[in-house]
């Protein structure tokens, strides 16, 4: 029995429905323009069913793929207006597989998908009159992100979010900044929709603070500033603080977030959370919910950069708060988050000081002193254990091209990229090489 006859193998949907969507796709590592697909066809309907190709078809079709089958499903079952992914989805979509789990329409974006032969990967849904067209986002694909690996550009990175949204940073004339930053600030908003992907969901600040407190440990306090109000902590829940780059967000983010929702669903547990008594409460006052409101900071792209060197984040902050703001695990997003999580900082959040601040322990950031030494000291830390995908970073992705780097290069070539040579594949080598020594200077200094 062959992998997609395994998943057809359980019992099929009773009727075709209207409002339950299909998307499919391979999903390589997860990035904001997979996250705009899943949202607008879940604006569609009432549930959303995600297709995930299997690494031997995509091989087959397309190349390789950057993150395996488990890392990719990991990543779509985090997308908050995700109901079921199905792995084995079939690079060219059959009707008897989507009709199975009772999806009437396809959703894709507006750009053409073909298999290894050159045909329409939706041909067949095309013709039973199955198939729904949405956008495709603008400025960003897997593609793209792999041309900026391996030619090592720094052209993305964005010096101030908030500068750039009022259109007073970035390249063009004014009104073109206007219009890029009015775009940009639009789909911020898209994307911190609820899980209907209609209605407010999370909330979105920034916080600002000179260069030296973001990137040291330096004690400033800092203000925060709303730019989109959610629906904010409910009755009852625990604050959390996370942070991170989150660059290339991916399954070592999203495992680690995932565990951090477990481990307050345990402590909420244990205090009676879901005792029968305490669920009709919660549902008497409308519906019920989870017990904690989880807040993630994400690091501006110079704090990054100051810290990993090279060209990192491959992804800048605008696209990496997209890709936080997108997930299930998360209720409210700070763009510009210190580095260091000093107690003025904690103290003067929004929500009210964290009950816990969360952390797992990373080997990819090198630190000349303990970031965490503030909630430490506050008795407000906790270390989330190691976990499947605790390896899996940016500068691991990042490797991975590397040591396929010919089979990318084709793959960019089918996609009409520039190709890259040894001159400039040798430089990023070098850049990575001159950072790691950097790093272990740092660790012995320690």
């Amino acid at each position: 029995m062959s992998s997609e006859q395994e998943v057809l193998s359980g019992p099929a949907a009773p009727e075709l429905l209207d409002d339950r969507i299909w998307v499919d796709g391979c999903w390589d590592f997860f990035h904001h323009g997979h996250a705009g697909a899943m949202l607008q066809a879940r604006q569609l309907g009432t549930e959303l069913y995600v297709g995930v190709h299997s690494d031997e078809a995509i091989l087959e079709n397309k190349g390789p793929t950057v993150m395996n089958l488990r890392e990719r499903l990991a990543a779509v079952d985090a997308c908050r207006w995700v109901t079921r992914s199905v792995a084995h989805a079939p690079y060219v979509t059959q009707l008897d597989f989507i009709s199975h789990f009772g999806c009437k329409y396809v959703v894709h974006g507006d750009d053409i998908t073909s298999d290894s032969s050159g045909e329409d990967c939706y041909r067949f849904v095309k013709a039973a009159g199955r198939f729904k067209v949405v956008k495709r986002t603008p400025s960003i694909s897997t593609t793209d992100l792999v041309g900026r690996m391996l030619l090592c550009t720094r052209t993305h990175f964005i010096k101030s979010l908030q500068k750039t949204l009022a259109g007073e940073e970035g390249s063009g004339t004014e009104a073109e900044r206007k219009a890029e930053g009015d775009a940009m600030l639009a789909r911020i908003k898209q994307y911190a929709t609820d899980e209907t992907g209609n209605n407010p969901g999370a909330d979105v600040y920034f916080w600002s603070a000179s260069k030296a407190s973001k990137t040291e440990d330096t004690e400033e306090k800092g203000s925060f500033r709303p730019l989109l109000k959610g629906h904010g902590p409910k009755p009852g829940q625990r604050v959390v603080y996370v942070d991170g780059g989150f660059d290339l967000f991916s399954s070592g983010h999203i495992e680690f977030l995932r565990q951090v929702i477990l481990a307050e669903e345990d402590l909420a547990k244990k205090e009676g959370w879901y005792d029968q008594q305490a669920v009709n409460e919660r549902c008497g006052k409308g519906a019920d919910y989870g017990p904690v409101f989880v807040v993630a900071g994400v690091h501006d792209d110079e704090v990054i950069n100051y810290w990993k060197g090279v060209n990192y984040p491959i992804m800048n902050i605008y696209e990496r708060g997209l890709c936080v703001l997108q997930c299930r695990y998360v209720n409210a997003v700070i763009f510009g988050a210190p580095f260091a999580p000093i107690k003025s900082y904690l103290t003067s959040s929004p929500w009210g000081t964290p009950d816990t601040v969360y952390h797992g322990p990373t080997s990819f950031m090198p630190l000349s002193y303990d970031p965490y030494s503030a909630p430490k000291e506050m008795g407000i830390f906790q270390e989330i254990p190691r976990h499947e995908f605790q390896d899996v970073n940016a500068g691991t992705i990042v490797q991975r091209i590397m040591k396929s780097r010919d089979l990318y290069e084709e793959r960019q070539r089918k996609k009409g990229m520039k190709a890259v040579g040894e001159a400039e594949h040798r430089q990023r080598e070098v850049l990575e090489e001159e950072q790691r020594l950097k790093e272990e200077k740092m660790a012995s200094a320690t």
